[in-house]
């Protein structure tokens, strides 16, 4: 099976406030990319391929109530907290947080872990505390990950070195999944590589060969989990990202990078086309 996932980041920000959408107003953004969407995704067989969209949590209650009958869209938030509520225990006490249990409850039925940017941030926070332990932040992600199953989400779980680590890459990635999913039934869990020293303007992305490897050895690791490319699903690459056996997918997030750069539906809907070849 192929995994196509689409992290829409907050592309739901307009342009005259520093953002790239101008596709529609924002509080009906969120069910304009499902509505533009998801009947053109049908003509691709469920067991071939799954279709999941990560919303920021403005959007989700619009974009799941989106969807048609039998819709091949998962709706999915951009992440979960490491703690929930429970019965007989905490019943909602988590102001500015989302749990697993919220994000299900409003109709998500996926997530995405551990996507660099949550890394950076966590990173941040944590060296503003004082903390050089340079493993708590897979600790703290693998406490989201056993939430977000326990919720009944599947979960994309990213994972990538950035330009210091990659010298020992494969021992950054090593620990990034031993001890993201230490713990975890790994049966609804896809990994996402971001090869975090190549994602942004200017930057080199990594080529075939390396993909390959990569890919290969995140397969070994975690005993064949799927794996998809993180660093970028698009149109100049979708073709040789399909002819890589070990990689299942990709994740998207801008579909235009020149001009006016953003998230376009009908674009994504190319960039689907070209990987899938239909």
């Amino acid at each position: 099976m192929k995994h196509i996932f689409l992290n829409l980041k907050r592309f739901d920000i307009p342009r005259d406030k520093g953002g790239v959408n101008s596709i529609a107003p924002v509080r009906e953004w969120g069910s304009y990319i499902v509505s533009n969407t998801q009947e053109a995704l049908r003509k691709y067989e469920n067991d071939d391929v799954e279709f999941a969209m990560y919303f920021p949590e403005a959007h989700l209650i619009q974009a799941a109530g989106a969807l048609g009958e039998n819709s091949p869209v998962n709706i999915g938030c951009q992440g979960v907290f490491r703690e929930d509520t429970a019965a007989g225990g905490n019943f909602g006490a988590f102001t500015t947080n989302r749990t697993a249990n919220a994000a299900k409850a409003i109709g998500c039925t996926t997530t995405i872990i551990g996507h660099c940017e949550e890394r950076r941030d966590k990173a941040g926070i944590l060296k503003e505390a004082g903390v050089t332990d340079s493993h708590a932040v897979n600790r703290l992600l693998n406490q989201e990950v056993l939430q977000a199953l326990k919720a009944g989400l599947s979960v994309l779980y990213c994972i990538g070195e950035t330009a210091e680590e990659q010298p020992r890459w494969q021992e950054v990635l090593k620990e990034q999944l031993e001890t993201g999913l230490s713990g975890v039934d790994t049966g609804r869990v896809v990994i996402a590589y971001e090869p975090v020293w190549a994602i942004g303007p200017g930057k080199t992305p990594p080529d075939k060969d390396y993909i390959a490897r990569t890919g290969s050895y995140i397969k070994e690791v975690t005993g064949g989990l799927p794996v998809v490319y993180g660093g970028g699903l698009k149109a100049d690459n979708a073709q040789m990202l399909a002819s890589i056996p070990v990689i299942d997918g990709g994740l998207i997030a801008l579909t235009r990078f020149q001009g006016e750069i953003g998230f376009y539906p009908e674009e994504y809907l190319e960039i689907i086309g070209a990987y899938l070849g239909k």
